[in-house]
């Protein structure tokens, strides 16, 4: 009896063994967004999603604000085709909900497209919208075919906000974060660290941290840049207080302090530091309320000296 029973449990998993592993949904490295990919696809390392390089198909994906969702709804529904050739439109299930699916064709002169287009909501705790579009050419379509492509959509879902993956995108490292935690990342560029409980940034201190190209090579130029710079931020009547030249972290820099109206017209003060390298900066923008902003200031500036560049 014991010799049948071993004879059977090696049979069944042996037959185990012998089954296609199950299917695993995959998350793009820094997205909330996720899927079984089907075929030879794998993280692209070109755009946030998947592709399959070799049969030219892909299938990218938009992380984007809950607020998103209606306008690119009303796109959508346009009469407007978006380039598809026979465009239709229905309700699609999958597995976080339910959303809208556009399919068609795009026609071009040496290849023709077969897309999918899903706009898809989280749940509204999550303030998450996705998009997401796939495209296969006529001659990948026997692997890639609707019916592997819809399952594929179908498993669509959520997670949360995966902080730790998306700062390892980022082309520097916050090592000194003086006290702030971070609020926001914005892969591949920058952050925002702020200074309290809530995500409210028009009661409480915040800072924003980016990376950017295409920075001034002549020192004279580098004050009307640093200038231009504060004033594509989220402030009104920006006073300036004072400006200067200087090093930061070895490299050449451009300090700015100023005062200005915040998010919802409270007066706030700022300072703006530019960090200068070959043909890229860094840029440090500290933003808080006069009462206590001495403090403030100091905790900027460690922030400021402990990020490093990767």
């Amino acid at each position: 009896m014991l010799r049948r029973l071993i004879i059977v449990l090696l049979a069944v998993g042996a037959a185990a063994t012998a089954l296609p592993a199950a299917a695993e949904t995959v998350f793009p490295p820094g997205l909330r967004i996720g899927l079984e990919p089907p075929g030879d696809l794998r993280p692209s390392t070109q755009f946030s999603g998947f592709e399959d390089f070799d049969r030219k198909v892909a299938i990218s994906i938009l992380d984007l604000p809950a607020g998103a969702f209606a306008e690119l709804e009303r796109t959508a529904n346009a009469k407007d085709s978006h380039g598809l050739a026979g465009t239709k439109r229905e309700n699609f299930s999958f597995r976080g909900g339910t959303g809208l699916l556009l399919t068609g064709l795009v026609k071009g002169k040496d290849v023709t497209l077969h897309k999918w287009i899903l706009l898809a909501a989280a749940p509204a705790n999550e303030d998450l919208t996705a998009l997401i579009n796939v495209e296969v050419p006529e001659a990948a379509l026997a692997i890639y075919s609707d019916a592997v492509i819809r399952k594929a959509l179908a498993s669509v879902t959520f997670r949360p906000t995966p902080i730790q993956e998306q700062l390892g995108l980022l082309p520097f490292k916050v090592a000194q974060p003086a006290g702030f935690r971070v609020m926001k990342v914005f892969p591949p560029s920058g952050l925002i660290l702020t200074d309290g409980p809530t995500d409210d940034l028009s009661k409480q201190a915040y800072a924003i941290v980016t990376i950017g190209r295409g920075s001034p090579e002549q020192p004279d130029d580098r004050a009307r840049f640093a200038r231009d710079l504060l004033g594509q931020t989220p402030l009104r009547d920006i006073r300036m207080q004072s400006t200067e030249a200087m090093r930061i972290g070895g490299n050449p820099g451009f300090e700015i302090r100023a005062q200005a109206e915040g998010l919802k017209g409270e007066p706030v003060m700022v300072a703006q530091w530019l960090r200068f390298s070959g043909g890229s900066y860094l840029r440090v923008v500290g933003i808080g309320g006069k009462d206590g902003w001495d403090a403030l200031f100091t905790r900027f500036r460690v922030l400021r000296d402990g990020i490093e560049l990767r």
